[in-house]
C-alpha cells in the first residue's frame, strides 16, 4: 500500500496560473510515453510515486497518449485505484483532446461532439468524475472557434472539468479564444506550447498576449526531446530518440545541426554547476509568464535529477547574454 511522504510539500516551488486561483508546481509530469499500454507498469507506478513524493502535484495526459492512444490514461486509472485515491484532492490531472483518436470524421479536431465525447471517453479510462484542467489540443482552421470554445465551456459546466486551456494556439488564436471564453463566462486559464531553448517561438508575441490576458502558462518539450541533455554530446546512441525513424518530430539531422549550441551550453550549465537538462529547465523557467515545464521521464533516476534544476532557477545577466549570443548563431 502507497503512503506518500509527509515531507512531499517541503522543497517543491509553485506558482500561480496567470491570475486564476490555482497553482501549479513548477516541474510536472507528463504521460506521454513510459505509462502507455506498451510500457512497464510497475516503472510508470515507481515514477508516479516518486514524483508526488516529491511536490508534483500536476499529472498531465491527454486522450491519445500512449502508446497506444488511450492507453496512458487508462494506466493512471489503475495507479489512482491503487495508489493516488486517497489523495486524489491533492493532485491537478489534465488531458486533452484535438488530434486523432478514433476513425471517421468526429474523431478528431475541435467540434463539440467530438471534445465532449473525448472528454467522456478519458473520464471513463482515468476512473475521474471530473478533470482539474480539459485542453483543446490543437487548432482547428475548419470548426468556428466559437463552437470549440463552447465545448470547453460545456465541459465546466457539467461539471467535468474545473477549467480549461489550449494548446498549441498562435497568439492572435490564443487572444481570441480568451475572448471568447470570456464572453461565455469560463475564462482560459492555461496555455500549453513548446518551449525550449531551441524552439523559442512563444517569446514572438504569445508569452505577451498571456501576461495581458491573465493566463498561465505550461510548457512542453523543454528539453527538446532530449537534445538539451548529456544524452547526444558524443553521438546518438542506440535506442535513443533521435535513432527511431517512426520518430519523425527529432531525426537525426536536426541532432547533429544543434550540437554545436548544445555542446557550448552544457559548457555553462558545467560552470554553474549543473546538468546541461537542468540548466534549460531553470533557463525556461526564468520567464515569469512561465508557471511549469512539463517533463516526460523513463526512469525514477531521471525525474529526480530534472527536479535538482528547482535549486538553482536564477541566471546572472553575463550568463543569459552569453546564452542569447550562442542561440542567435
Amino acid at each position: 500500500m502507497y503512503i506518500a511522504s509527509e515531507q512531499r510539500y517541503e522543497n517543491m516551488k509553485y506558482n500561480r496560473t496567470g491570475r486564476s486561483g490555482l497553482k501549479l508546481p513548477a516541474i510536472s509530469l507528463g504521460w506521454w510515453y513510459t505509462f502507455g499500454g506498451l510500457d512497464v507498469l510497475e516503472n510508470g507506478r515507481s515514477i508516479a510515486r516518486r514524483a508526488f513524493d516529491l511536490g508534483v502535484t500536476h499529472f498531465d495526459l491527454a486522450n491519445n497518449y500512449g502508446p497506444p492512444p488511450g492507453s496512458a490514461e487508462e494506466t493512471f486509472g489503475k495507479l489512482l485505484k491503487q495508489d493516488f485515491a486517497p489523495y486524489r484532492d491533492e493532485l491537478v490531472i489534465s488531458t486533452k483532446a484535438g488530434y486523432d483518436m478514433w476513425p471517421g470524421p468526429y474523431g478528431e479536431w475541435g467540434s463539440r461532439k467530438y471534445l465532449l465525447a473525448s472528454l467522456d471517453q478519458s473520464l471513463k479510462r482515468m476512473g475521474l468524475e471530473y478533470v482539474d484542467i480539459f485542453y483543446h489540443h490543437r487548432p482547428d482552421p475548419e470548426t468556428p472557434l466559437e463552437e470549440t470554445m463552447g465545448a470547453l465551456d460545456a465541459a465546466v459546466r457539467q461539471g467535468k472539468a474545473l477549467y480549461v486551456g489550449v494548446s498549441n494556439y498562435s497568439p492572435e488564436q490564443t487572444r481570441q479564444a480568451a475572448k471568447t471564453l470570456r464572453e461565455l463566462g469560463t475564462p482560459c486559464l492555461i496555455h500549453q506550447p513548446r518551449y525550449s531553448m531551441l524552439d523559442r517561438w512563444v517569446e514572438d508575441g504569445l508569452l505577451d498576449v498571456l501576461e495581458e490576458e491573465g493566463i498561465g502558462c505550461i510548457v512542453f518539450s523543454p528539453l527538446a526531446q532530449g537534445q538539451l541533455t548529456n544524452r547526444y554530446l558524443t553521438g546518438i546512441p542506440d535506442g535513443a530518440r533521435a535513432s527511431k525513424t517512426e520518430r519523425v518530430w527529432l531525426t537525426p539531422d536536426t541532432v547533429k545541426e544543434n550540437l554545436p549550441k548544445v555542446i557550448k551550453l552544457n559548457e555553462i550549465a558545467e560552470r554553474r554547476g549543473q546538468k546541461l537538462s537542468q540548466m534549460a529547465l531553470a533557463w525556461v523557467l526564468r520567464k515569469p509568464q512561465v508557471t511549469s515545464a512539463l517533463i516526460g521521464v523513463s526512469s525514477v533516476g531521471q525525474l529526480e535529477d530534472n527536479l535538482i534544476a528547482l535549486n538553482n532557477l536564477s541566471f546572472s545577466k553575463e550568463e543569459l547574454v552569453t546564452i542569447e549570443k550562442i542561440l542567435e548563431v
